[in-house]
């Protein structure tokens, strides 16, 4: 009789194993649904598969809530082997409840015209409820039964068309309207999400590893998520401007001279020609044309990208590194380094239309008093300089203190250990620093429209190699390029979208917005090829 009900319930766990298994599933498959959704990836109206869009959200969310209810119930009544704690713990208890305030206080202000005190008191009455529920019953229950209510609530009212696709919501004293389109899906998600960790928490059992089933299910559907919002970002923008931005693309061999050779026989010259490639994309190889005949192109704005981030890199880098040798190896850690760690933090948080304050107010007059280059390269510099000094330091302090021992008993000087061992080994982290510093200085528009408000209309790009002269007076060289302002590809995105000024043909702005991801995404590229370099290096 033993063996007998010990078989009932592995069969019965392996069962219940299948169902969480298929709510998980089921959950994921929801959520991709509802990003792609988002993003206009998928039509809201359309269909997959035959089943229009909002009824397949119903029947999965349907679906994974009596999935998940039915997983509770099996280990309350003790068909399936768990062991779940006497509660579901008070953050789930909070969230759960906070879930329940929100949603039951909408309900009871502006569906039902209670008013605000009104939906206030309802939404605590549902809140403290559904927080009742979740921590004073066994861990089982109390993490099934709210999430696969949400579930199955949410599903039925989509299957029971109260949410179609023209359903839209105008609250009382909001001025925002929800439309469906837009709620729909992102309640999708959220949805999804829950059920998704209910489940997982069921397939291990509840108890302490279910609990960890189900945060490594959350962390990695977000994770998933955030990869995926980037990707469909990206997407959309490529939809969107692809198209533009790749046409007249052409690509074909050419001849042209090569060797000359003299026959003195025949008293002339022999041309051979040897064949090659040409190719021409004109939206990133031309400038801004006057003719309708010829495409208008974004090079410019490419080159000054390019050179103004290069010059920040430039400022930046050198004075971050060594300010955090210093602060790190040299200075002794006490309240001025305390004092240090504190401003950078501030100023890296300090917003980018401050530092373009600064730059109008204090660079601009000494440069010239004019918008530059010049001006732009300092006040992205100023702006990635905190990052790379907090990550330089982070990464130095990495740093195992062995490594200093053992180069300090063979007789090294400190600096030479700073020099050979220490930054070598931290440079991985230094580049991650400068990375990301620079995505983000690299799409900055409102410094830029104070400092360097470029030509939009520029026909050819900025030459600044070819400007360096040397003169007879200090500092002895001169760049006539660094102190004019060349038009930008933020800058440039901006004009186009809110002024027209380059062109007022929407997709001339999407494939603007396409080029200068690809720009940002090139830096990322060289910033994470460096790093492996220097990781093998430093294996090796």
């Amino acid at each position: 009789m033993s063996y007998e009900n010990s078989a009932l319930v592995t069969d019965e766990s392996s069962t219940a194993e299948r169902v969480a298994s298929s709510v998980v599933g089921i959950g994921i498959l929801t959520v991709l649904l509802g990003f792609a959704s988002l993003f206009q990836w998928t039509d809201v109206e359309g269909t997959l598969l035959g089943v229009e869009l909002f009824d397949l959200f119903g029947a999965f969310l349907t679906l994974g809530g009596l999935g998940v209810l039915a997983l509770g119930a099996a280990s309350r009544t003790g068909l399936v082997d768990t062991s779940p704690d006497r509660s579901a713990g008070v953050v789930t208890g909070g969230l759960f409840g906070l879930v329940g305030f929100v949603a039951g206080g909408l309900v009871a202000s502006q569906m039902f015209g209670l008013g605000f005190l009104g939906g206030v008191f309802v939404g605590l009455l549902v809140g403290l409820g559904v927080a009742a529920v979740t921590m004073f019953t066994r861990e089982d229950l109390g993490s099934t039964l709210p999430a696969g209510a949400l579930g199955v609530v949410t599903g039925l009212l989509l299957l029971a068309n109260v949410l179609t696709v023209e359903w839209q919501w105008d609250p009382q004293n909001f001025s925002a309207v929800f439309m469906a389109p837009v709620v729909v899906p992102a309640l999708a998600v959220f949805t999804g999400l829950i059920l998704s960790w209910s489940a997982a928490k069921a397939y291990e059992g509840y108890g302490t590893r279910g609990r960890q089933a189900g945060a490594y299910m959350l962390v990695g559907l977000n994770a998933f998520g955030m990869l995926g919002v980037l990707l469909l970002l990206v997407l959309f923008v490529a939809q969107k401007g692809l198209g533009y931005m790749m046409q007249d693309i052409k690509l074909g061999l050419f001849s042209e001279p090569a060797v000359w050779f003299h026959v003195p026989v025949l008293d002339e010259y022999l041309i051979f020609e040897i064949p090659g490639l040409w190719f021409h994309w004109p939206f990133t190889m031309n400038g801004y044309s006057l003719g309708s005949e010829t495409i208008n192109g974004v090079l410019p704005a490419i080159v000054g990208t390019f050179w103004v981030v290069f010059g920040a890199v430039l400022f930046a880098v050198p004075l971050g590194v060594g300010a955090a040798v210093f602060l790190t190896e040299y200075a002794e850690q006490g309240g001025f380094t305390r004092a240090v760690e504190i401003a950078t933090n501030g100023l890296w948080s300090t917003p980018s239309i401050v530092y373009g304050l600064f730059g109008y107010a204090f660079l601009v007059p000494r440069l010239g008093n004019t918008d530059s280059l010049l001006a732009g390269q300092l006040v992205l510099g100023f702006m990635l300089l905190p990052l790379v000094l907090i990550t330089s330091r982070e990464a130095i302090k990495t740093v195992p203190k062995e490594y200093r021992d053992a180069s300090a008993a063979l007789g090294v000087s400190q600096w030479e250990t700073i020099k050979s061992v220490v930054l070598p080994a931290s440079m991985p982290g230094v580049i991650t620093g400068v990375i990301l510093g620079v995505g983000r200085i690299a799409g900055e528009t409102a410094p830029l429209l104070l400092v360097m408000n470029g030509n939009l209309q520029a026909m050819s790009p900025i030459n600044v190699l070819g400007s360096f002269e040397f003169t007879a007076a200090p500092p002895f060289i001169s760049n006539s390029a660094l102190l004019t302002a060349p038009p930008a590809l933020p800058y440039k995105l901006y004009g186009t979208i809110t002024a027209g000024v380059v062109s007022d043909e929407p997709k001339f702005g999407w494939a603007t917005a396409l080029v200068l991801l690809m720009v940002v995404l090139s830096f990322y590229a060289v910033g994470i090829v460096s790093r492996i370099y220097f990781r093998r290096k430093l294996e090796q």
